[in-house]
């Protein structure tokens, strides 16, 4: 089922959650209606128990061209230190940048054009990315005199390396699907036509097995940045051996030699 028409749209298709910024006449830039709306959808998906993975994709020819300039900035202009402090602490941009890290069900970005600025963040912020042949990233907010602040030098650096991070903040220049694919910012790269078909059967993949090993798979995986070796090896352990109850696994192991 899906809202009613609106900016962004919410899809249910069994146990998969489809969200389509749906602006296609400003490239699918967020404002802060939409900002809120993917707020709200965020935690919806996180509490339905019948979701199990999310697939974000654009309509049109863009994903996302980042926060809307007309109506984003202008809240920033008089803002006082209370406001600020207030959106540093909140969960980001896009509802979930810098928050809810207590979403442990997978996002798939299913990216399907331009990702520029916010949007990049956006799409860092989920799982898996995957993009068609026509989707180009870039973060040109050097030229207008900030940078990112929601997750995108933090995450480049998880997910590319500090070279590319520093190349694509520095420079401003966007990059292509397969540059992308080359420095792991995406995964995967398929035709325009391919790309919801891909996203949909890396979701199938997900959902065919057991979901409290993904969902603690994925907070194990972002819960080890940043920690030492020791501490890491030892979460993982730890995670690892205390998910399931020994004889639960053994009839799982049991079932899949059938």
């Amino acid at each position: 089922m899906s809202q009613p028409t609106d900016s962004v749209l919410y899809d249910k298709q069994g146990h998969i959650a489809l969200i389509t910024l749906n602006r296609p006449e400003a490239k699918n830039a967020i404002d802060p209606g939409m900002d809120q709306r993917l707020a709200e959808i965020w935690y919806e998906f996180r509490d339905d128990d019948q979701l199990h993975v999310a697939i974000l994709t654009g309509a049109g020819d863009a994903f996302c061209a980042g926060a809307d300039r007309d109506t984003w900035f202008t809240r920033w202009v008089d803002a006082d230190p209370a406001q600020v402090r207030s959106h540093v602490e909140g969960i980001g941009f896009a509802g979930l940048t810098r928050g809810l890290r207590d979403l442990n069900k997978p996002i798939i970005a299913a990216i399907n054009g331009w990702t520029l600025g916010g949007a990049l963040e956006l799409a860092l912020a989920c799982d898996i990315r995957i993009a068609s042949q026509l989707a180009r990233f870039g973060l040109p907010l050097v030229r207008y005199g900030f940078h990112t602040g929601d997750g995108g030098i933090t995450r480049l650096i998880h997910t590319c390396g500090i070279g590319v991070a520093l190349d694509l903040q520095l420079t401003g220049e966007p990059i292509d699907a397969q540059r992308a694919l080359a420095c792991n910012l995406v995964t995967r790269v398929v035709a325009p036509d391919e790309l919801l078909p891909a996203a949909f059967n890396v979701a199938n993949l997900i959902l065919a097995n057991n979901q409290t090993a993904i969902r603690s798979a994925k907070r194990t995986t972002l819960d080890l940045i940043g920690r030492t070796l020791e501490d890491q090896l030892r979460l993982e352990a730890w995670n690892g051996y205390t998910l399931s109850q020994g004889q639960d696994i053994l009839a799982a192991f049991a079932v899949q030699q059938r």
